[in-house]
């Protein structure tokens, strides 16, 4: 009885341990780590809204928490000092020839990094030392020939070849006009010298550099007055595929455009044709040419012919797609409000 007793209380000791041992090990765990797949260390950032990918294949976000970067084997955080301070609102990689790392719109201009190792080098651009409308800076976005172009709460800019062009362009687009319809998001065009700003109201912008010229002196519109067949002028997304055909997410549906005829060749996409949600936040390409929207509802994925959706019921963290970019090994990377998701294979794979 004697031993029975005993043994019990060793027992009853080393489940103690182990339970003050897991308090511990919870309770004062570093709080920027969380679990992914339940084995997979990750960042204490829940909304991801922007993503890029480097040249050696690491992803890099925007979250609540800051710049977060996923090499394949590491989430991490990063502190960057000229970051410090101001709200992070888009990030692309610069992948162009004479490349300077990444450019990052902020709420105080616009902040070039040689690199997000360490603390890297970094030129911030205001309107001290820039040609930008505003330092409110929303959207960045990079074409070749050394083209990098900033949307901002005023309007459009373009730091190319190393200066700031002159903007000649307010007959059309005067400042108040972005002030009425903000901007909600930018690409520039596979020459560079175009830029595509979706409004929320008036459609979408078409802003470019005329030959010959050192300014941004050209403009025309993509709206629903042009009389062009789109299904709002409320454009939440933009993207322009490796084929050169434009898509435009609104807040009812996607338009298609091909060519370069602008009242021609335009289609329209809802939920009416199997779209999974009208309200379409961004959109990307992977490498079989499929078309890949995000939006409040879950992913549509377009093959040329009709749709394939995909929800929390097929392993998304959450139906809001907030961002998408397709790595160099094809994967795709999803930003939601509830954690990344990556798809590859045919297989979902969560990080939250």
């Amino acid at each position: 009885m004697k031993t029975k007793q005993t043994s019990t209380k060793r027992l009853r000791l080393v489940i103690l341990i182990a339970m003050t041992s897991l308090y511990f090990s919870v309770a004062f765990a570093p709080d920027n780590l969380l679990t992914t797949n339940l084995s997979q260390p990750g960042i204490n950032a829940k909304i991801f809204y922007s993503v890029t990918v480097d040249n050696n294949n690491t992803k890099w976000f925007l979250s609540e928490s800051g710049i977060v970067s996923f090499n394949g084997e590491k989430w991490e955080l990063h502190s960057i000092s000229a970051l410090q301070g101001k709200e992070l609102r888009d990030i692309e990689f610069d992948a162009t020839s004479g490349a300077t790392g990444f450019w990052i719109a902020t709420s105080a201009g616009v902040v070039n990094l040689k690199s997000l190792a360490g603390n890297g080098s970094a030129t911030t651009f205001t309107t001290d030392n820039a040609i930008l409308g505003s330092n409110n800076a929303r959207f960045v976005s990079i074409g070749p020939n050394k083209t990098r172009w900033v949307g901002t709460d005023k309007g459009v800019a373009v730091y190319k070849e190393d200066k700031w062009l002159e903007l000649r362009y307010d007959d059309l687009y005067p400042e108040m006009l972005w002030d009425a319809f903000p901007m909600t998001a930018l690409s520039a065009s596979v020459t560079g010298d175009t830029v595509y700003a979706a409004t929320s109201g008036i459609g979408v912008s078409r802003i470019f550099i005329p030959a010959g010229v050192d300014a941004i002196s050209g403009a025309s519109e993509y709206a629903i007055w042009g009389p062009i067949v789109m299904p709002s002028d409320d454009v939440k997304s933009f993207h322009l595929d490796k084929k050169g055909v434009k898509w435009l997410g609104t807040d009812l549906g996607i338009a298609r455009h091909i060519g370069d005829d602008t009242l021609d060749n335009w289609t329209i996409y809802s939920t009416d044709e199997g779209l999974v949600n009208n309200y379409v936040q961004t959109i990307t390409d992977d490498n079989d040419g499929k078309i890949w929207f995000g939006t409040k509802g879950g992913i549509s994925v377009f093959d040329g012919s009709g749709f394939t959706n995909y929800t929390t019921a097929n392993g998304l963290n959450s139906n809001n797609i907030l961002c998408l970019s397709v790595d160099k090994q094809g994967v795709v990377w999803i930003g939601t409000d509830n954690g990344v998701n990556s798809f590859s294979n045919g297989t979902f794979n969560s990080f939250k």
